[in-house]
Protein backbone atom coordinates (compact mmCIF):
# COMPACT_ATOMS: atom_id res chain seq x y z
CA UNK A 1 0.00 0.00 0.00
CA UNK A 2 1.48 3.46 -1.12
CA UNK A 3 3.24 5.73 1.60
CA UNK A 4 -0.17 8.19 1.42
CA UNK A 5 -2.92 5.73 1.17
CA UNK A 6 -1.22 4.14 4.45
CA UNK A 7 -1.23 7.66 5.65
CA UNK A 8 -4.74 8.43 4.89
CA UNK A 9 -6.49 4.82 6.12
CA UNK A 10 -4.48 5.06 9.68
CA UNK A 11 -5.14 6.43 12.60
CA UNK A 12 -3.23 9.04 13.35
CA UNK A 13 -4.47 12.94 12.23
CA UNK A 14 -1.39 13.98 11.66
CA UNK A 15 -0.87 12.15 8.92
CA UNK A 16 -4.49 11.18 7.42
CA UNK A 17 -5.05 15.20 7.84
CA UNK A 18 -2.80 16.45 5.79
CA UNK A 19 -3.30 13.78 3.04
CA UNK A 20 -7.22 13.96 3.29
CA UNK A 21 -6.67 17.83 2.30
CA UNK A 22 -4.68 17.68 -0.18
CA UNK A 23 -6.63 14.81 -1.97
CA UNK A 24 -9.50 16.79 -2.16
CA UNK A 25 -7.66 20.55 -2.82
CA UNK A 26 -5.35 19.86 -5.52
CA UNK A 27 -7.01 17.18 -6.30
CA UNK A 28 -5.68 13.94 -6.04
CA UNK A 29 -7.28 11.53 -8.60
CA UNK A 30 -3.98 8.94 -8.61
CA UNK A 31 -4.63 8.97 -5.12
CA UNK A 32 -8.43 7.87 -5.01
CA UNK A 33 -7.50 5.43 -7.94
CA UNK A 34 -5.58 3.98 -5.39
CA UNK A 35 -8.07 3.81 -2.88
CA UNK A 36 -10.89 2.84 -5.10
CA UNK A 37 -8.81 -0.09 -6.18
CA UNK A 38 -8.21 -0.87 -1.95
CA UNK A 39 -12.19 -1.03 -1.99
CA UNK A 40 -12.21 -4.86 -1.40
CA UNK A 41 -9.70 -5.14 0.72
CA UNK A 42 -10.34 -2.44 3.50
CA UNK A 43 -12.69 -3.23 6.41
CA UNK A 44 -15.89 -1.00 6.37
CA UNK A 45 -15.17 1.09 9.28
CA UNK A 46 -11.75 2.47 7.76
CA UNK A 47 -13.42 3.26 4.49
CA UNK A 48 -16.20 4.56 6.67
CA UNK A 49 -13.57 6.66 8.59
CA UNK A 50 -12.03 7.95 4.97
CA UNK A 51 -15.46 9.13 3.77
CA UNK A 52 -15.20 11.46 6.82
CA UNK A 53 -12.32 12.98 6.68
CA UNK A 54 -12.33 13.58 3.02
CA UNK A 55 -16.34 15.43 3.55
CA UNK A 56 -14.98 17.12 6.48
CA UNK A 57 -12.46 18.96 3.94
CA UNK A 58 -14.86 19.90 0.87
CA UNK A 59 -16.30 23.15 1.37
CA UNK A 60 -17.86 25.94 -0.94
CA UNK A 61 -14.15 26.66 -2.52
CA UNK A 62 -13.66 23.19 -3.59
CA UNK A 63 -16.32 21.02 -4.39
CA UNK A 64 -16.42 21.25 -7.89
CA UNK A 65 -12.84 19.07 -7.08
CA UNK A 66 -15.22 15.88 -6.79
CA UNK A 67 -16.04 15.99 -10.26
CA UNK A 68 -12.21 14.74 -11.11
CA UNK A 69 -13.25 11.68 -9.50
CA UNK A 70 -15.98 10.60 -11.53
CA UNK A 71 -13.42 8.60 -13.68
CA UNK A 72 -13.30 6.43 -11.09
CA UNK A 73 -16.71 4.63 -9.71
CA UNK A 74 -16.67 3.30 -6.16
CA UNK A 75 -20.10 2.85 -4.28
CA UNK A 76 -18.62 3.28 -0.96
CA UNK A 77 -17.85 7.04 -2.20
CA UNK A 78 -20.51 7.79 -4.50
CA UNK A 79 -22.87 9.18 -1.67
CA UNK A 80 -20.43 11.55 -0.17
CA UNK A 81 -18.98 12.60 -3.39
CA UNK A 82 -22.80 13.43 -4.70
CA UNK A 83 -24.27 14.95 -1.21
CA UNK A 84 -21.02 16.92 -1.81
CA UNK A 85 -21.90 18.46 -4.96
CA UNK A 86 -25.48 18.54 -4.03
CA UNK A 87 -25.06 20.78 -1.26
CA UNK A 88 -23.49 23.77 -3.30
CA UNK A 89 -24.95 23.12 -6.54
CA UNK A 90 -26.19 25.72 -9.25
CA UNK A 91 -27.09 25.81 -12.32
CA UNK A 92 -23.43 25.81 -13.53
CA UNK A 93 -22.50 22.99 -12.05
CA UNK A 94 -25.90 21.32 -13.25
CA UNK A 95 -24.94 22.05 -16.99
CA UNK A 96 -21.35 20.69 -16.12
CA UNK A 97 -22.60 17.40 -14.79
CA UNK A 98 -25.76 17.28 -17.75
CA UNK A 99 -22.31 17.18 -20.35
CA UNK A 100 -20.48 14.79 -18.29
CA UNK A 101 -24.00 12.60 -18.66
CA UNK A 102 -23.90 13.00 -22.39
CA UNK A 103 -20.61 12.33 -22.91
CA UNK A 104 -18.87 10.73 -20.20
CA UNK A 105 -17.11 7.34 -19.48
CA UNK A 106 -19.88 4.72 -17.98
CA UNK A 107 -18.09 5.30 -14.67
CA UNK A 108 -18.86 9.15 -14.87
CA UNK A 109 -22.08 9.16 -15.85
CA UNK A 110 -23.28 6.82 -13.00
CA UNK A 111 -22.40 9.87 -10.90
CA UNK A 112 -24.11 11.96 -13.10
CA UNK A 113 -27.29 9.43 -12.85
CA UNK A 114 -27.02 10.01 -9.12
CA UNK A 115 -26.86 13.63 -8.98
CA UNK A 116 -29.66 13.74 -10.74
CA UNK A 117 -31.54 11.80 -8.23
CA UNK A 118 -31.37 14.76 -6.24
CA UNK A 119 -31.20 17.65 -8.95
CA UNK A 120 -34.03 16.52 -11.20
CA UNK A 121 -34.05 18.50 -13.84
CA UNK A 122 -36.20 17.51 -16.95
CA UNK A 123 -32.96 17.53 -19.12
CA UNK A 124 -31.37 14.46 -17.60
CA UNK A 125 -34.37 12.00 -18.58
CA UNK A 126 -33.01 11.77 -21.84
CA UNK A 127 -29.76 10.42 -20.55
CA UNK A 128 -31.26 8.43 -17.68
CA UNK A 129 -33.49 6.70 -19.95
CA UNK A 130 -30.30 6.20 -22.62
CA UNK A 131 -28.47 4.54 -20.12
CA UNK A 132 -31.21 2.32 -18.18
CA UNK A 133 -29.97 -0.65 -20.06
CA UNK A 134 -26.69 -0.30 -19.73
CA UNK A 135 -24.11 -3.13 -19.80
CA UNK A 136 -22.59 -1.55 -16.48
CA UNK A 137 -24.41 -2.41 -13.65
CA UNK A 138 -23.76 0.57 -11.31
CA UNK A 139 -24.74 2.80 -14.08
CA UNK A 140 -28.13 1.03 -15.17
CA UNK A 141 -29.24 0.49 -11.53
CA UNK A 142 -28.57 4.15 -10.82
CA UNK A 143 -30.34 5.54 -13.87
CA UNK A 144 -33.37 2.98 -13.17
CA UNK A 145 -33.40 4.18 -9.37
CA UNK A 146 -33.37 7.75 -10.39
CA UNK A 147 -36.27 7.46 -13.45
CA UNK A 148 -37.89 5.96 -10.02
CA UNK A 149 -37.63 9.09 -8.04
CA UNK A 150 -38.63 11.03 -11.48
CA UNK A 151 -41.90 9.26 -11.31
CA UNK A 152 -41.13 7.95 -14.53
CA UNK A 153 -43.18 4.83 -15.32
CA UNK A 154 -42.21 3.68 -18.38
CA UNK A 155 -39.21 1.63 -17.89
CA UNK A 156 -41.02 -0.21 -15.10
CA UNK A 157 -44.05 -1.20 -17.24
CA UNK A 158 -41.37 -2.04 -19.90
CA UNK A 159 -39.86 -4.38 -17.15
CA UNK A 160 -43.33 -6.23 -16.21
CA UNK A 161 -43.42 -6.81 -20.20
CA UNK A 162 -40.13 -8.72 -20.03
CA UNK A 163 -41.23 -10.92 -17.07
CA UNK A 164 -43.49 -12.46 -19.68
CA UNK A 165 -41.39 -13.08 -22.48
CA UNK A 166 -40.63 -16.55 -21.94
CA UNK A 167 -37.09 -16.36 -22.15
CA UNK A 168 -35.13 -16.07 -19.19
CA UNK A 169 -32.48 -13.99 -20.11
CA UNK A 170 -35.08 -11.33 -20.61
CA UNK A 171 -37.02 -12.07 -17.24
CA UNK A 172 -33.34 -11.97 -15.30
CA UNK A 173 -33.29 -7.94 -17.21
CA UNK A 174 -36.71 -7.09 -16.04
CA UNK A 175 -36.18 -8.40 -12.68
CA UNK A 176 -32.77 -6.41 -12.35
CA UNK A 177 -34.57 -3.28 -13.83
CA UNK A 178 -37.70 -3.60 -11.44
CA UNK A 179 -35.27 -4.29 -8.32
CA UNK A 180 -33.20 -1.07 -9.01
CA UNK A 181 -37.07 1.22 -9.32
CA UNK A 182 -37.76 -0.05 -5.88
CA UNK A 183 -41.13 -0.84 -5.99
CA UNK A 184 -42.05 -3.77 -3.81
CA UNK A 185 -44.91 -3.91 -5.75
CA UNK A 186 -43.10 -6.02 -7.97
CA UNK A 187 -42.47 -8.70 -5.69
CA UNK A 188 -44.92 -10.98 -6.37
CA UNK A 189 -44.78 -11.13 -10.13
CA UNK A 190 -40.94 -11.58 -9.65
CA UNK A 191 -41.68 -14.63 -7.59
CA UNK A 192 -43.96 -16.26 -9.45
CA UNK A 193 -41.53 -16.18 -12.46
CA UNK A 194 -38.60 -17.22 -9.94
CA UNK A 195 -40.84 -20.64 -9.58
CA UNK A 196 -40.51 -21.56 -13.00
CA UNK A 197 -37.41 -19.98 -14.93
CA UNK A 198 -34.32 -21.59 -15.45
CA UNK A 199 -32.37 -18.79 -13.60
CA UNK A 200 -33.83 -18.66 -10.32
CA UNK A 201 -30.85 -18.26 -8.25
CA UNK A 202 -30.17 -15.74 -10.21
CA UNK A 203 -33.41 -13.76 -10.04
CA UNK A 204 -33.47 -15.11 -6.12
CA UNK A 205 -30.06 -13.00 -5.34
CA UNK A 206 -31.88 -9.91 -7.11
CA UNK A 207 -35.31 -10.34 -5.28
CA UNK A 208 -33.75 -9.87 -2.17
CA UNK A 209 -32.60 -6.19 -2.74
CA UNK A 210 -36.11 -5.40 -2.63
CA UNK A 211 -37.58 -7.74 -0.41
CA UNK A 212 -35.54 -9.10 2.30
CA UNK A 213 -35.82 -13.04 3.64
CA UNK A 214 -37.34 -12.67 6.92
CA UNK A 215 -40.27 -10.45 4.95
CA UNK A 216 -40.78 -13.01 2.72
CA UNK A 217 -41.02 -15.78 4.78
CA UNK A 218 -43.28 -13.88 7.12
CA UNK A 219 -45.64 -13.47 4.57
CA UNK A 220 -45.09 -17.41 2.90
CA UNK A 221 -42.85 -19.68 4.82
CA UNK A 222 -42.62 -22.11 2.06
CA UNK A 223 -41.95 -19.55 -0.55
CA UNK A 224 -39.66 -18.27 1.64
CA UNK A 225 -37.85 -21.29 2.46
CA UNK A 226 -37.51 -22.18 -1.28
CA UNK A 227 -35.95 -18.65 -2.17
CA UNK A 228 -33.74 -19.64 0.53
CA UNK A 229 -33.01 -22.62 -0.71
CA UNK A 230 -32.09 -21.06 -3.60
CA UNK A 231 -29.69 -19.21 -2.07
CA UNK A 232 -27.85 -21.78 -0.32
CA UNK A 233 -27.38 -23.78 -3.46
CA UNK A 234 -26.11 -20.55 -5.53
CA UNK A 235 -23.34 -19.78 -2.86
CA UNK A 236 -19.88 -19.83 -3.90
CA UNK A 237 -21.44 -20.31 -7.47
CA UNK A 238 -24.34 -17.77 -9.00
CA UNK A 239 -24.25 -15.99 -5.39
CA UNK A 240 -21.08 -14.57 -4.13
CA UNK A 241 -20.00 -15.42 -0.38
CA UNK A 242 -19.83 -11.68 0.80
CA UNK A 243 -23.74 -11.62 -0.13
CA UNK A 244 -24.56 -13.67 3.10
CA UNK A 245 -24.04 -10.72 4.72
CA UNK A 246 -26.58 -8.65 2.42
CA UNK A 247 -29.29 -11.35 2.93
CA UNK A 248 -28.79 -11.68 6.46
CA UNK A 249 -28.07 -15.89 6.55
CA UNK A 250 -27.23 -16.20 10.03
CA UNK A 251 -30.21 -14.48 11.35
CA UNK A 252 -32.46 -16.00 8.97
CA UNK A 253 -30.57 -19.65 9.85
CA UNK A 254 -31.03 -18.89 13.37
CA UNK A 255 -34.28 -17.84 13.58
CA UNK A 256 -35.13 -21.33 11.88
CA UNK A 257 -33.09 -23.35 14.32
CA UNK A 258 -34.67 -21.92 17.17
CA UNK A 259 -38.53 -22.99 15.45
CA UNK A 260 -39.05 -25.97 17.60
CA UNK A 261 -41.91 -27.24 15.07
CA UNK A 262 -39.88 -27.99 12.27
CA UNK A 263 -41.67 -28.82 8.78
CA UNK A 264 -40.15 -31.16 6.05
CA UNK A 265 -39.42 -28.19 4.00
CA UNK A 266 -37.57 -26.66 6.57
CA UNK A 267 -36.14 -29.82 7.53
CA UNK A 268 -34.79 -29.62 3.34
CA UNK A 269 -33.44 -26.23 3.64
CA UNK A 270 -31.57 -26.98 6.68
CA UNK A 271 -29.44 -29.87 6.25
CA UNK A 272 -28.86 -28.95 2.65
CA UNK A 273 -27.14 -25.59 4.77
CA UNK A 274 -25.22 -27.94 6.92
CA UNK A 275 -23.52 -29.56 3.35
CA UNK A 276 -23.48 -26.39 1.76
CA UNK A 277 -21.33 -24.58 4.67
CA UNK A 278 -19.17 -28.04 5.40
CA UNK A 279 -18.16 -27.79 1.11
CA UNK A 280 -17.68 -24.14 1.48
CA UNK A 281 -15.20 -24.70 4.38
CA UNK A 282 -13.89 -27.86 3.26
CA UNK A 283 -12.56 -26.37 -0.09
CA UNK A 284 -10.08 -23.66 -0.46
CA UNK A 285 -11.07 -22.66 -3.92
CA UNK A 286 -14.16 -21.07 -2.16
CA UNK A 287 -12.71 -18.71 0.30
CA UNK A 288 -9.60 -18.26 -0.98
CA UNK A 289 -10.01 -15.01 -2.21
CA UNK A 290 -12.41 -14.11 0.48
CA UNK A 291 -11.64 -11.24 3.49
CA UNK A 292 -11.29 -12.10 6.88
CA UNK A 293 -14.96 -11.11 7.61
CA UNK A 294 -16.70 -13.46 4.76
CA UNK A 295 -14.25 -16.34 6.08
CA UNK A 296 -15.55 -15.51 9.64
CA UNK A 297 -19.25 -15.66 8.78
CA UNK A 298 -19.01 -18.60 6.71
CA UNK A 299 -17.12 -20.46 10.00
CA UNK A 300 -19.74 -18.94 11.77
CA UNK A 301 -23.14 -19.97 9.94
CA UNK A 302 -21.37 -23.58 9.40
CA UNK A 303 -20.81 -23.76 13.43
CA UNK A 304 -24.47 -22.58 14.33
CA UNK A 305 -25.96 -25.77 11.35
CA UNK A 306 -23.18 -28.52 13.33
CA UNK A 307 -26.46 -28.30 16.44
CA UNK A 308 -28.76 -30.15 13.62
CA UNK A 309 -29.25 -33.75 14.07
CA UNK A 310 -29.05 -35.02 10.72
CA UNK A 311 -30.80 -38.19 11.83
CA UNK A 312 -33.76 -37.18 13.36
CA UNK A 313 -34.29 -34.41 9.77
CA UNK A 314 -33.48 -37.40 7.67
CA UNK A 315 -36.96 -38.73 8.74
CA UNK A 316 -38.91 -35.32 7.66
CA UNK A 317 -36.97 -35.11 4.52
CA UNK A 318 -38.48 -38.05 2.92
CA UNK A 319 -41.94 -36.15 2.71
CA UNK A 320 -40.52 -34.22 0.20
CA UNK A 321 -39.81 -36.68 -2.19
CA UNK A 322 -42.79 -36.25 -4.04
CA UNK A 323 -43.11 -34.97 -7.81
CA UNK A 324 -45.18 -31.90 -6.65
CA UNK A 325 -42.66 -30.62 -4.04
CA UNK A 326 -40.47 -27.75 -4.52
CA UNK A 327 -37.90 -29.03 -2.62
CA UNK A 328 -37.90 -32.49 -4.07
CA UNK A 329 -34.59 -31.92 -6.01
CA UNK A 330 -32.67 -30.89 -2.49
CA UNK A 331 -34.32 -33.69 -0.77
CA UNK A 332 -33.04 -36.59 -3.05
CA UNK A 333 -30.04 -34.97 -2.78
CA UNK A 334 -29.88 -35.83 1.04
CA UNK A 335 -31.99 -38.60 1.45
CA UNK A 336 -30.76 -42.26 1.57
CA UNK A 337 -34.65 -43.61 1.39
CA UNK A 338 -33.92 -45.95 -1.30
CA UNK A 339 -37.25 -47.11 -1.95
CA UNK A 340 -39.30 -43.30 -1.71
CA UNK A 341 -36.30 -42.49 -4.30
CA UNK A 342 -37.12 -45.76 -6.70
CA UNK A 343 -40.88 -44.98 -6.33
CA UNK A 344 -40.58 -41.36 -8.52
CA UNK A 345 -38.94 -43.63 -11.13
CA UNK A 346 -42.97 -44.02 -12.66
CA UNK A 347 -43.88 -40.41 -11.88
CA UNK A 348 -44.50 -38.25 -14.60
CA UNK A 349 -41.81 -35.58 -14.22
CA UNK A 350 -38.85 -36.72 -16.57
CA UNK A 351 -36.34 -34.71 -15.06
CA UNK A 352 -37.10 -35.73 -11.71
CA UNK A 353 -36.96 -39.86 -13.11
CA UNK A 354 -32.91 -38.56 -14.12
CA UNK A 355 -32.72 -36.89 -10.73
CA UNK A 356 -33.90 -40.33 -9.45
CA UNK A 357 -31.58 -42.33 -11.65
CA UNK A 358 -28.38 -40.28 -10.97
CA UNK A 359 -29.01 -40.57 -6.95
CA UNK A 360 -29.53 -44.79 -7.45
CA UNK A 361 -26.36 -44.47 -9.42
CA UNK A 362 -24.16 -42.53 -6.44
CA UNK A 363 -25.62 -44.72 -4.20
CA UNK A 364 -24.38 -47.51 -6.13
CA UNK A 365 -27.49 -49.33 -6.33
CA UNK A 366 -28.76 -48.64 -9.35
CA UNK A 367 -29.85 -51.55 -11.32
CA UNK A 368 -30.80 -52.45 -14.46
CA UNK A 369 -34.46 -52.91 -13.90
CA UNK A 370 -34.21 -49.38 -12.20
CA UNK A 371 -33.08 -47.55 -15.87
CA UNK A 372 -35.94 -49.88 -17.70
CA UNK A 373 -38.34 -48.76 -15.32
CA UNK A 374 -36.86 -45.31 -16.16
CA UNK A 375 -37.09 -45.70 -19.47
CA UNK A 376 -40.46 -46.84 -19.58
CA UNK A 377 -41.67 -43.63 -18.40
CA UNK A 378 -39.47 -41.14 -20.43
CA UNK A 379 -40.44 -39.88 -23.79
CA UNK A 380 -37.70 -37.24 -24.09
CA UNK A 381 -34.75 -38.47 -26.25
CA UNK A 382 -32.19 -36.71 -24.57
CA UNK A 383 -33.18 -37.59 -21.24
CA UNK A 384 -33.29 -41.45 -22.34
CA UNK A 385 -29.74 -41.21 -24.10
CA UNK A 386 -28.71 -39.94 -20.82
CA UNK A 387 -30.28 -42.84 -19.00
CA UNK A 388 -28.62 -45.34 -21.31
CA UNK A 389 -25.00 -43.68 -20.80
CA UNK A 390 -25.24 -43.84 -17.02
Amino acid sequence: MADKLKQLTGKNPADFEPVAYSLINNPDTDLFRQLVEKDDFLYDFIKDNVVKRLAKVCNENNYRNLISFFKYYCPTYEDFIISSLVKYADEELTDQILEIFENGTEEEKTYCAKFFSYIQDPLALEYLKKNAKSDYPALSMNCISTLASFGDREIYDEALELLNSGDDFDILEGVKILVSYGDKSAVNDIIKVLKTSHMAENIACELLYLCDLETILSDDFSTGLYILNLIINGLGETVALAQVFDFGLYDVISNLLDNQALTSECAVVLLNAKEKFITLTENDEYLYDENSAVKQEIADIKKMLKTLSGEYLNTLIDEELQPQSPFIYAALDLSKNTSKIRALLTCKDQTIILKAIEILKSLKILSNTDKETALQNVQDENIKNIILAI
